[in-house]
């Protein structure tokens, strides 16, 4: 409950912060964006606008309790919006500097009641409210249209950060969405004289905007290069050329399409979800590309639903493709679910 002396900024660290699932580490403050980067929509993001509105301290304790109210009517839901709720303060609100009884805001106190009700009663994601996911040691822009980065990925990137040399080489992320393993893998390479880059890919317009927009707030122009296009039809002046390839693709069976939870099949782009009748459209396509993109050595980690699934491609990779591939292997989750398939090229 907020106090009279209101310390919104403090309320709960920034971890945990996914709706589905805990984090496995927890997320710094991002990097202020220079001011010549682009927005990928037609306002910046809620987290990254300027503190330009004001409101009375009483009428954020009022908004605050009418949200706490409108939380705990969604018993099944109540635990997880009311962690949001915390965090939905930080990040839209800070205390004015020389008024104790005034609060800063990002936007209009009418908005913050809009976007709680579209959180509560429409079932909207978080993230999407606020425009960002904190993954990893990053904090990346999100919107409609394009996937927020589970905490079950980011071990792609410490499956990347296994491999010998890494940081000299050159990365592919297939399906890059938000850039989010795109971007972190770029970020390691930061450290020294590395002469590594990564070519992170993807065909939705809006998801390579929005991974340029992550790049650039980061700094990484000149290691990550986001381009547009379906899997490896960018990638024809590097075929032989790749270090490793990561994905996250889609891959839920399009029958399971509709029993996923709202926020999630309501508002995530089918687009970044459905992997066709058993969930291995796109899977397969990447197994039948992986040899003509990668050096002899070459590394390859993708993600997969888990389980029978990454077990069956694994096993094909293995018998099917045995001559191209070698060390293949299923990876599991922080969930004990296998649910990475990994490998080398021969």
């Amino acid at each position: 409950m907020l106090s009279s002396r209101f310390s919104p900024p403090h309320f709960l660290p920034f971890s945990s912060r996914h709706f589905l699932r805990p984090f496995s580490s927890l997320s710094p403050s991002p990097p202020q964006p220079p001011t010549t980067i682009s927005s990928p929509s037609s306002s910046l993001p809620l987290f990254l606008r300027p503190l330009s509105h004001s409101t009375s301290l009483s009428s954020l304790l009022s908004f605050h309790h009418w949200a706490k109210a409108q939380s705990l009517s969604q018993p099944c839901l109540s635990s997880d919006l009311l962690r949001q709720l915390s965090w939905f303060l930080q990040d839209t609100t800070s205390p004015h500097p020389t008024h104790p009884s005034t609060v800063l805001l990002r936007t209009e106190l009418d908005e913050l009641y809009s976007l709680w009700t579209e959180r509560v009663e429409k079932r909207k994601p978080f993230q999407y409210i606020v425009g960002c996911e904190h993954w990893r040691d990053l904090v990346l822009v999100v919107q409609e249209g394009v996937l927020i980065p589970r905490p079950e990925t980011e071990i792609l990137v410490d499956l990347v950060q296994e491999v010998e040399g890494f940081k000299d080489g050159v990365w592919v992320d297939l399906g890059t969405g938000s850039g989010a393993l795109a971007v972190a893998i770029g970020k390691m390479m930061m450290d020294g004289d590395s002469m590594g880059r990564v070519l992170g890919i993807d065909i939705s317009p809006t998801a390579v905007e929005v991974a340029r927009f992550n790049v650039q707030r980061y700094g990484l122009e000149g290691k990550v290069e986001i381009r547009q296009g379906a899997w490896f039809e960018p990638l024809e002046d590097m075929k032989g050329k790749v270090t490793g390839i990561v994905s996250n693709p889609p891959y839920i069976p399009s029958s399971d399409l509709p029993g996923l939870q709202p926020e999630v099949g309501w508002y995530e782009p089918r687009l970044a979800l459905d992997g066709g009748n058993d969930g291995t459209d796109h899977l397969l396509h990447i197994c039948e590309g992986l040899a003509a993109v990668l050096k002899p050595g070459g590394f390859f980690a993708f993600e997969t639903n888990g389980d029978k699934q990454s077990e069956f491609l694994a096993n094909l990779l293995s018998t099917k493709w045995r001559q191209l591939f070698q060390k293949v292997k299923v990876v599991s989750d922080y969930y004990s679910v296998k649910r990475f398939v990994i490998g080398y090229r021969s």
